[in-house]
């Protein structure tokens, strides 16, 4: 008859425990933290097609508040990091609450591997519309359709999309959506749509307008308009210094100034002027003598207003529509007008060309400068480079990196013991 042994009591049965313990604080399934707003009772996730792409997409959709995208927030590749989530405890009021030390939480902590965060930001369902009201064909732009009507003739619609759009909640502010681009008529009871390129290209430009009033990131604002906008620094001439100095009184004087005036030292000296700048504050951007500020003011606005544009037409417009969009834009028909930003680029481009070609070609021993996409791209080879190398040598197991530090000088190498012997010489 057999009979179980009872529990070995001891240090072997804390140290497995302990790693009992251990395992169940790592997340064994790949988890994903999401960080979602306040939400009706309703909310839930969705899959929802890419407004740009067409391409499924995880979506939050709220009927209340409206459907959000996922923005990811990761730390660098090179720099690993993790997670740590830990159940909310509560202190105690009376010793009657106290538990017992051997009562475990009902949630028990846990790690994540990788520290992404899924953070959702809200998106206007206006870019989920435009592909469902742009017409294919020049034919269709006359026509007036109900919005029922536009939704059931697209058959190979997603599923979860067609539930967002036929959600009574939401079914009000999906109709303000879709009458902010199409043109409307009423047919008794019942309003119909017929899409507008105009009035989209009007609603983007007062969201990019709204944008460029709050402020760009701190990078897109350094690398698309600060850059862009920036002058080269031009050799100044002798005769655009304003000389406060008095007039030499002698014959002399003056000839000597105009010796030193002619002479190489002097003329390097003036052609390129230093600025101190105190620590801590940015160089300011050399601007043209004559360049008018308010006008300054106004291109820089216009930069701001084109790159929110842009970021909205590759990010959430078809590549069809976005195209035909360019065009709108280019014409003279166009609600913006982007004509004092085009010439001020224009400018910007020729002054460049000249700085580089004042450049003395002489001068062999000046290292030419690297742009600042050159230098980006640099960094981000010597990165990969960096990462391909840690790799390499996290993947060597000891034994390799032991035989590494044998002094290997005064050897063969193994290629010499298979190589062809020499012939015999024959006596």
């Amino acid at each position: 008859m057999k009979t179980r042994s009872a529990p070995m009591k001891g240090k072997k049965s804390e140290e497995t425990t302990e790693q009992s313990q251990s395992k169940a604080l790592v997340s064994e399934k790949p988890s994903k933290t999401f960080i979602l707003p306040s939400a009706s009772d309703n909310a839930r996730l969705l899959t929802l097609p890419q407004p740009q792409s067409g391409e499924l997409s995880r979506y939050f959709f709220c009927p209340e508040r409206g459907v959000y995208e996922f923005t990811v927030v990761a730390p660098p590749a090179h720099m690993a990091r993790s997670i740590l989530f830990t159940p909310q405890t509560h202190r105690c009021t009376s010793d009657s609450e106290e538990k017992n030390d051997n009562d475990e939480p009902s949630v028990k902590p846990t790690i994540t591997k990788i520290a992404e965060l899924l953070v959702a930001t809200p998106i206007d369902a206006m870019f989920f519309m435009v592909p469902l009201l742009a017409p294919s064909s020049k034919a269709g732009q006359s026509l007036f359709q109900p919005l029922d009507d536009i939704i059931d003739s697209n058959d190979d619609m997603p599923k979860h999309l067609r539930q967002v759009l036929y959600d009574e909640t939401f079914r009000s502010s999906l109709l303000a959506r879709v009458e902010a681009v199409c043109d409307t008529v009423e047919a008794g009871d019942e309003k119909m749509f017929r899409f507008n390129e105009t009035k989209l290209v009007k609603e983007l430009i007062a969201k990019a307008e709204r944008m460029a009033d709050r402020g760009l990131p701190v990078s897109l604002e350094e690398r698309f308009i600060r850059q862009a906008l920036a002058t080269p620094l031009m050799s100044v001439k002798r005769e655009d210094v304003v000389t406060s100095q008095e007039p030499p009184k002698d014959g002399d004087s003056a000839s000597k100034s105009e010796e030193r005036q002619d002479s190489p030292s002097t003329v390097a000296t003036n052609d390129t002027p230093s600025v101190a700048t105190p620590a801590g504050e940015s160089t300011p951007v050399p601007q043209p003598p004559g360049t008018d500020s308010t006008a300054l003011d106004h291109v820089t606005r216009l930069l701001r207003i084109s790159t929110a544009l842009s970021y909205m037409k590759e990010s959430y417009l078809p590549d069809a529509m976005a195209a035909r969009l360019d065009e709108i834009l280019a014409s003279a028909e166009s609600p913006l007008d982007l004509k004092p930003l085009k010439d001020r680029l224009k400018e910007i481009a020729e002054l460049r060309a000249q700085a580089m070609a004042s450049r003395n070609m002489s001068d062999f021993t000046r290292k030419r400068g690297l742009d600042d996409e050159e230098e980006d791209v640099r960094a981000e080879k010597k990165r990969r480079k960096d990462e391909e190398e840690k790799k390499k040598k996290a993947a060597e197991s000891q034994a390799v990196k032991n035989l590494k530090k044998v002094n290997t000088s005064g050897m063969q190498k193994m290629s010499a013991f298979f190589a062809k012997a020499p012939p015999k010489k024959k006596t």
